[in-house]
């Protein structure tokens, strides 16, 4: 394959991963549409919420594992065309960011789907381990302190970029690339939590361990 067709192969295929819609399927599996229960979101947070972890942590590991397949699937595709490194991280970064906007929006469900936090991690861990470990860093934190999924989230997101520069930074080795594709996920990370964020202001964001039961 030339370049331009393994970045056209990265977009496609890192969409039609990202889309899979996990976590609807797993509460279709039990008889229910997870979009009416609990948040309404199809990821793993809810899912857990909704349908409990032996659902649920399946459900986020595949959320990441259809972030981590492109990346790796895109930097095997150009690296045997010969490119250069700026061109597999170019073909990471399309890859990875597709499968992002495939979870958050799967033409399964009329292209509105997750907040893409699981998916953005195993695009990470293909990608950029700084950014990976930076983001859990900050989302572990934030958690224990304050028993708020979405603003440990938020917290991730925003370490992502900050850790990647960060390690740039120290080894004077610049990828703006990857940076932006950092920066560029941050920002779509905190848009879709923005209805949390209005709930954290007025006070009436859910804690972890506030179990919503499934409607008879």
């Amino acid at each position: 394959m030339t370049s331009s067709t393994v970045l056209i192969a990265s977009a496609v295929c890192g969409y039609l991963c990202g889309s899979l819609p996990f976590g609807y399927w797993a509460g279709r599996l039990r008889g229910i549409d997870i979009r009416q229960h609990g948040s309404g979101n199809i990821g793993a947070t809810n899912v857990i919420r909704v349908l409990g972890k032996p659902i649920g942590i399946p459900v986020f590991l595949l959320d990441m594992m259809k972030g981590w397949l492109p990346v790796f699937l895109a930097a095997k595709w150009m690296t045997a065309t010969g490119a250069e490194s700026e061109m597999i991280s170019t073909a990471k970064v399309i890859g990875g960011f597709s499968a992002v906007l495939g979870h958050m929006y799967t033409f399964w469900l009329s292209f509105k789907g997750g907040k893409g936090i699981a998916t953005t991690a195993g695009v990470l861990l293909g990608m950029s381990l700084a950014g990976f470990f930076g983001g859990w860093a900050a989302w572990l934190v934030v958690f224990f302190a304050s028993k708020y999924v979405s603003l440990a989230s938020i917290a991730a997101a925003l370490a992502v970029p900050s850790s990647m520069a960060l390690l740039m930074w120290r080894e004077g080795k610049w990828d703006a690339v990857m940076l932006t594709f950092g920066i560029v996920v941050m920002v779509l990370a905190i848009w879709k939590h923005r209805s949390n964020i209005q709930r954290l202001i007025a006070g009436t964001e859910n804690r972890a361990g506030a179990k919503k039961q499934p409607a008879a």
